[in-house]
């Protein structure tokens, strides 16, 4: 299958007067998964319409494999689309479906529509299922049906829209690792949109994340977790504790509300600024109970509550009228006064 690249320059979506998006500019590898993440409303539908041509940009400009598409109709584009209904044709049966596609591509491989559609369902593991119709299957494999039409006439760029959002969680976990497994094996670009963060640490080789109509940031998601690029990454993708205050003591510490905790060597902070400390509640210990490094930095706290997650308790709690959240190995719930520990080395300073 021939994959492109996808390039998005300056990008800029208004509706009425409203701006969508403004000032986005993307560079999709060829073969990449490349992941649009952000709350509802902040513009990464709005985005993945650009790129197939369902949305007229007011400014910029969107290329495919070096071509420039943006005024190009969607037919000419060669992008396949899957929307978060699925946009399955009721009457037709789910072989049917898959081949709807091909009546408006010219595709010559060498093989009859019938054996490519066969291919197809076989590819999503639906080789049994092509003469029912829609309504007969379940909401995963109505997904896989319309994965698959996406796929029948070979597009240069594979886009989803939030395509797992209708489904139950354990779903959701099964049917994102078959659409990564199928999409390596294509070796096609794909952009996929999703509110879900843990779904797009999971699924992608880089993530962009949106907020408002614009990109905050661009990276894959190790460093989007690790080294978020502002507070509204560090708050979004993943749990994460914020200290925000101002810098004191000749940049040693920072003040908050009346607190204060140490800053790192490295911070490079002077007196007077304002600063947010993140740290992930995996990277804070409870004292006598997990590991703590030798360079650590000490709360005293008061256990508000704790979750039982299976392999670990999500335990909230309460430090100078700020909640934090940590994450620990204790084998009964934490309760009452506790002491809370992190190393320098994982804080990050936005």
């Amino acid at each position: 299958m021939k994959t492109a690249g996808v390039e998005v320059d300056d990008l800029a979506v208004a509706y009425d007067g409203v701006t969508a998006l403004e000032g986005v500019s993307l560079s999709i590898e060829e073969g990449e998964f490349f992941t649009l993440v952000g709350p509802s409303g902040c513009g990464k539908t709005t985005m993945l319409r650009s790129i197939a041509g369902l949305e007229t940009p007011s400014a910029g400009r969107i290329a495919i494999d070096g071509r420039d598409v943006t005024d190009d109709p969607t037919e000419d584009r060669n992008v396949g689309m899957v929307f978060q209904n699925y946009a399955l044709f009721p009457h037709m049966s789910v072989r049917e479906n898959v081949a709807y596609g091909l009546q408006f591509h010219d595709v010559d491989d060498g093989r009859d529509e019938d054996e490519r559609v066969s291919k197809l369902l076989d590819l999503v593991d639906l080789a049994s299922f092509g003469d029912r119709e829609p309504t007969q299957l379940s909401g995963g494999q109505q997904q896989r049906v319309a994965l698959a039409r996406a796929l029948a006439p070979e597009p240069d760029v594979l886009l989803l829209d939030e395509p797992l959002s209708a489904l139950d969680a354990q779903l959701r976990e099964e049917l994102r690792v078959q659409i990564k497994n199928l999409q390596q094996a294509l070796d096609i670009t794909t952009v996929y949109v999703t509110h879900d963060q843990a779904e797009a640490l999971a699924i992608s080789d880089r993530i962009a994340v949106v907020q408002d109509g614009t990109v905050e940031q661009v990276a894959t998601p190790e460093s989007v977790y690790r080294d978020p690029a502002s507070r509204f990454v560090a708050e979004f993708v993943g749990d994460n504790n914020v200290f925000a205050g101002k810098v004191t003591e000749g940049g040693s510490q920072l003040a908050v509300d009346g607190a204060t905790l140490p800053l790192p060597n490295w911070a490079d902070a002077r007196d007077g600024e304002s600063v947010a400390l993140s740290v992930r509640p995996e990277s804070i210990s409870l004292e006598g109970i997990d590991t703590v490094t030798t360079d650590e930095t000490t709360l005293d706290a008061t256990v508000r509550t704790a979750e039982f997650l299976g392999d670990a308790y999500r335990v909230h709690c309460l430090w100078n009228d700020q909640t934090i959240a940590v994450k620990t190995a204790a084998t009964e719930p934490p309760a009452g006064d506790v002491t809370l520990r992190f190393d320098s080395d994982d804080v990050h300073v936005l």
